[in-house]
């Protein structure tokens, strides 16, 4: 299975969608790798205000910062490689970079309950 690791700019919290005014394109990215993550597809995902040292740390994201500085943010990581910077992967391009189908991005509705199935009631 594909890493992939997402290093987005400073945000207020950790996935950005909070506040008045939510940003479309961090709802859909925390969407998206919240739906990976119900189909077992881990997707990391670190914010610069809150996970520092994973920045500081990983020496391809320190060499970009320190050339490109952070409006080269975010930057996306696939088994150590950069394949994307200054935006978020489409949905295409998770399918692709990941290798999974689309169906994979969308969330799945799980059918309510109609009951244990015992003919008395339950107890």
């Amino acid at each position: 299975m594909k890493k992939m690791i997402i290093f987005d700019p400073a945000m207020c919290c950790s996935t950005g969608v909070c506040g008045p005014s939510i940003n479309p394109e961090l709802l859909r990215v925390a969407t998206i790798i919240n739906n990976l993550k119900n189909k077992g597809i881990l997707v990391e995902r670190y914010n610069l205000n809150n996970n520092p040292e994973k920045f500081v740390h990983n020496k391809k994201i320190n060499k970009l910062l320190n050339k490109e500085g952070v409006d080269i943010l975010p930057i996306t990581i696939v088994d150590g490689v950069v394949v994307k910077t200054k935006d978020y992967p489409t949905n295409k391009e998770f399918c692709k970079l990941l290798g999974i189908p689309e169906d994979y991005l969308k969330a799945t509705i799980k059918k309510p309950s109609t009951g244990c199935g015992c003919k008395g009631g339950c107890c």
